[in-house]
This record gives C-alpha cells, structure tokens and sequence, in this order.
C-alpha cells in the first residue's frame, strides 16, 4: 500500500484547508485509515480516524467539533477538512493505513499503523 498526502499550505488562523490522501496498491487489505500530524520538537500527535467501511469516526479532542474525516472507497481517498484552523495546528499531517482490524481505540495510537504518506505542511498564521 502506498499513501500520498497533499493539500497543506498557509492559512490564517480561523480559515479552512482540506487534506487529501490518495491510496494505492493493494487497498483492499486496509480496514482504517488515519491522521497524524507532528510539529516541531513534538511527538506524533493522533488528530482522526475511521474505518473503511465508513463506521463513526474517531477525533482526537483537540480538534473535535473542527475536523472531519471522510473517505471515497471508490476513489481510495481520504479527506481530513479542517475548519476554524489555530496557529496550534500548525504541524505536518501525516495519513496512515492500517491493515488489521482493531477496535476504535486503538486508532488513535500511530504504531498500529503499517503505511504511512509523506506528509504535507499545514501552516496557521495567526
């Protein structure tokens, strides 16, 4: 499986970007999908989550309420929209693919994850 990541850039604080990420190869061996994001000197932080017969989503708290995660199986995407964006989201998003089935707790945990994209920056002025 390999996850391309696109759709950062430079917003003001309150403005909206959406993320994508395109999967491909053998797609029908991932059961969730995720994204991560990482700023600077900080750990991998979880943001959302769900699964890829489209149950309820998982967020993180930080961004609940902001954040929305969809995906197009036919289109193997993943979208992460982020509305009423904060300088504290400042960071490189990260999707991930996981192929085994697990609860939805264990979403928010980057090491379940096998496949990881190449990230793209997301940057909130404020």
């Amino acid at each position: 499986v390999q996850l391309q990541a696109s759709g950062g850039g430079l917003v003001q604080a309150g403005g909206s970007l959406t993320l994508s990420c395109a999967a491909s190869g053998r797609t029908f061996r991932i059961k969730s999908m995720g994204w991560f994001r990482q700023a600077p000197g900080k750990e991998r932080e979880f943001v959302a989550a769900r699964d890829w017969s489209g149950s309820t989503p998982y967020y993180s708290d930080s961004v609940k309420g902001r954040f929305t995660i969809s995906r197009d199986n036919a289109k193997n995407m993943v979208y992460l929209q982020m509305n009423s964006l904060k300088p504290e989201d400042t960071a490189v998003y990260y999707c991930a693919a996981d192929v085994n089935l697990r609860s939805p707790q264990s979403w928010s945990s980057p090491g379940k994850y096998d496949y990881w994209g190449q990230g793209t920056q997301v940057t909130v002025s404020s």
